[in-house]
């Protein structure tokens, strides 16, 4: 089963300063700007296995960071810039609809950093992959990177807080987790009602409907964590933040392993007690699902029953050491601190990617 992943990481001059990425664009494939001017994205292609993912990413990362530090940049992998005050984007008129229909809260869009996970759709199965990908969510917390919005803590997981509740307030159907879904066609009336939900939000709030059809479609106007690609032919996983890339192929992997039972197990949903076999991939209740993402976001791998709830859902949260539990007792930040964070996890990345580490499946 091919997989793919995007990384969002933050660029910082050498005294620890957001700033923009310039000429590491261009450094190697698959390097993108993002739509705030000190985010960088680091895309891969879809790879058949976890050692193809793992050379590709750290591959086209190598490459950057060389020229990063040619530069005088580095790249941070935290969810959050640890900024206080406003961060810019490049004025594109996706971003400027987007702020005209969220309004003052999509600053809060303008302060996350995150990861997404493409996962090869199995003709016939893929609204089990939908399914067993969003009872999957509590995943979060194996890569919490940043409880920090600004220089003040607020939870494991500062980007799921700010992404999914607090920006999308106004349209909290936009960013939060979705039930599962019955088939296809139901998906793609939830995704339709979105739409014209928020079409309506931004002419409403002035915006030129025409304007607002050229810049959306169905599928990219709403944010949920966890969709299905029809551009790409994939199940998109979007609930992890920016990590270290040894990390982020780790959770890749095992994102997959799980999904890949479906090949072979029947999925179901419901009483019995929930967790993967050979035979059968057991999804709980979409509440549990909602309560175990609550304790992930909030207090991330110190939670024991989002660690049991992984466990029994097929991943193993022993070998995850996730970087925002590193972050948690720092407490309020001055500016000169937050500086100093974003230098010394800049040199955490580029160490990951000259060690290359190994992962389970490899």
């Amino acid at each position: 089963m091919r997989r793919s992943v995007e990384v969002e990481y933050w660029v910082v001059d050498e005294r620890g300063r957001l700033t923009g990425p310039g000429g590491l664009v261009d450094a190697s494939p698959g390097v993108e700007r993002e739509f705030v001017e000190p985010l960088l994205e680091i895309k891969t292609t879809p790879c058949e296995s976890t050692a193809e993912l793992r050379e590709e990413l750290f591959g086209r990362l190598g490459r950057v960071i060389e020229r990063a530090e040619e530069l005088g940049k580095g790249l941070v992998p935290l969810a959050t810039p640890l900024r206080d005050g406003d961060v810019a984007d490049l004025g594109s008129e996706r971003a400027r609809i987007q702020d005209r229909v969220v309004g003052d809260r999509f600053e809060y869009v303008r302060h996350c950093a995150g990861t997404h996970v493409h996962v090869e759709q199995l003709p016939g199965r893929e609204v089990d992959q939908l399914n067993a990908l969003t009872a999957l969510d509590p995943s979060l917390a194996l890569v919490n990177s940043s409880p920090y919005f600004g220089h003040e803590p607020l939870g494991a997981g500062a980007r799921s807080l700010l992404y999914r509740r607090m920006a999308y307030e106004r349209l909290p159907r936009q960013g939060e987790l979705w039930p599962y879904a019955d088939d296809t066609e139901e998906w793609a009336t939830r995704l339709e009602r979105r739409y014209e939900s928020f079409v309506t939000e931004a002419v409403v709030a002035g915006c030129d409907r025409d304007a607002v059809e050229a810049c959306f479609t169905p599928e990219s106007a709403a944010w949920t964590p966890v969709k299905l690609r029809g551009e790409f032919g994939t199940v998109e996983w979007r609930s992890a933040d920016a990590a270290l890339p040894s990390q982020v192929v780790r959770l890749a992997d095992d994102l997959v392993g799980v999904v890949e039972r479906l090949g072979d197990a029947e999925l179901r949903v419901g009483d019995e007690p929930h967790g993967v076999t050979d035979e059968a991939v057991v999804l709980p209740p979409f509440e549990t699902v909602r309560e175990r993402v609550e304790d992930a976001v909030r207090d991330g791998l110190d939670s024991d029953a989002v660690r049991s709830y992984l466990e029994r859902m097929g991943i193993d949260p022993g070998p995850y050491e996730p970087l925002s539990a590193e972050l948690r007792g720092e407490g309020p930040l001055t500016e000169d601190g937050a500086r100093d964070v974003r230098l010394d996890y800049a040199e955490r990345l580029a160490r990951d990617v000259r060690r290359r580490r190994p992962v389970r499946s490899d």
